[in-house]
């Protein structure tokens, strides 16, 4: 009988903590690209970790894989159509696609092999955003629509030049995401309906372009501070006036960027953040109304990727094209918006589009745009340095971040993959190998780590391998 509690107690254990490894949206269960998951290796084998299995033919594309229950979502482009899939995990077999509508056609050549988004999964349904607009709300199961809308028929939105790439966020009963057009820089969905609950309206200032670096988050017109921090070229941007939307340089005429946005509380107050084209915003989640905003953060290109990092009440935000990346305190104002006060603003954090790592007080992230750049480690208070793999002459490797049971998976453009030791001295590396059958395509969907398992993307590839410590 005794032996029979223990067996049956630790079933229990086992069943409660399944689901806690899942990867269910863009940058995992949080949005700050961190797993809780624990028994991982801790070093890597001369030639990585064994390989699980593959699936191919899943179609072009960059988005990530969400992994939840015990399936694999994604979305490619797949025989003309936007389709979204289920995977597996087991196996990797395939068990559904749907497809949603036509293939995005137009703007820049990069990025065109297919959608970026990583689907979100919340129950026993998952949300989509294609490259094309189209916002959609499936079924986990079996791959049904439920509904579906378009960013840019439905509802006023107008695509950024390289295509949407957003994956939309979740929150509560709320779909959120950025269709980019004056009336609607960002919207809140129904998650059951589609149904439009509230619009971002963009407010003149943020249209013209770079407005009033720190300060007040009000949407009043500002000039950007001068000094070292200042970016190059800042008078190019054009943006508002006759015949332009609401963006300028690459922006298409469109207030939406590449990013993601994150939900985070302050004060008491609920509110959505986002890298737009032209600034970092915070708009109430109640509402829609625009609480504040940091251009300085922004660049010329309007190319902002990044999700932005939120910890004890400040937001770090960066993008590339001779940027840089700022810190921002967020405070109540008297009349119920909020203010932003700038701790620190630093040229040496910029990230193009691998995302960055907040762990043990170090701001972890490639530095670099399409000139090529390398890992770096900042201190997260201070914005002070703490190494950068660029000084030793390291050019090529720029990637993408994540972090797993004490290690950072750090996966470089050429498809190269690295596991690091978070050491606020230097780069510790603790194991690298690379992809079988690499594609010419650049290695830009970010590695996901979920139930013992690491996954790569690679176009119509997707690899498991089996990074569970034995």
């Amino acid at each position: 009988m005794k032996t029979r509690m223990i067996v049956i107690s630790v079933l229990v254990m086992v069943m409660a903590g399944e689901g806690l490894a899942d990867w269910p949206q863009w940058r995992g269960p949080k949005r700050d690209g961190t797993s809780a998951e624990t028994g991982l290796l801790k070093e890597w084998p001369s030639d990585g970790p064994p390989l699980a299995w593959k699936a191919e033919k899943l179609g072009g594309g960059y988005g990530a894989p969400a992994v939840v229950g015990g399936r694999i979502f994604g979305m490619s482009n797949r025989r003309g159509q936007e389709a979204v899939w289920a995977l597996s995990e087991k196996d990797g077999k395939e068990l559904w696609v749907t497809g949603l509508g036509r293939v995005a056609t137009g703007g820049m050549q990069q990025g065109s092999e297919g959608p970026g988004c990583t689907p979100t999964v919340d129950g026993e349904l998952l949300y989509v955003v294609g490259a094309s607009g189209t916002v959609a709300c499936l079924r986990t199961e079996d791959g049904k629509v439920v509904w579906q809308r378009s960013l840019t028929r439905d509802l006023g939105g107008s695509a950024p030049r390289y295509r949407y790439n957003e994956s939309p966020l979740v929150d509560g009963e709320k779909v959120i995401c950025t269709p980019g057009g004056e009336d609607a820089a960002m919207v809140a969905l129904d998650k059951r309906t589609g149904k439009t609950l509230w619009k971002t309206k963009v407010p003149a200032a943020l249209a013209r372009g770079p407005g009033g670096g720190p300060g007040r988050g009000s949407g009043a017109p500002g000039r950007r501070p001068g000094g070292p921090g200042r970016r190059p070229g800042g008078s190019d941007r054009r943006g508002g006036g006759p015949g332009r939307g609401p963006g300028g340089g690459d922006s298409h005429g469109s207030a939406a960027a590449y990013a993601s946005a994150i939900a985070i509380d302050v004060a008491g107050q609920r509110q959505y953040v986002q890298s737009a084209a032209n600034a970092l915003i915070g708009v109430s989640a109640s509402d829609g109304k625009l609480l504040w905003r940091y251009d300085r953060v922004a660049n010329h290109r309007c190319i902002s990727c990044a999700t932005p990092l939120f910890h004890d009440g400040k937001v770090f935000a960066t993008s590339a094209y001779g940027a840089g990346g700022g810190l921002v305190k967020l405070r109540a104002d008297t009349d119920g918006g909020m203010k932003t006060e700038e701790v620190y603003f630093t040229s040496k954090m910029q990230n193009h589009h691998g995302g960055m790592i907040l762990f043990d007080g170090c701001l972890y992230g490639a530095s670099g745009g399409n000139e090529g750049g390398a890992l770096a480690c900042l201190d997260f208070r201070t914005g002070k340095v703490l190494w950068d793999r660029r000084d030793s002459g390291q050019r090529r490797g720029k990637g993408s971040l994540a972090l797993a049971d004490g290690r950072l998976y750090y996966r470089m453009e050429s498809g190269t993959m690295v596991l690091i030791e978070p050491n606020a001295k230097q780069l510790v590396e603790r194991g690298r190998f690379e992809q079988p059958d690499r594609s010419r395509r650049r290695a830009w969907a970010h590695p996901v780590i979920a139930n013992g398992k690491l996954y790569l993307r690679d176009q119509d590839v997707l690899l498991c391998y089996d990074v569970k410590a034995k």
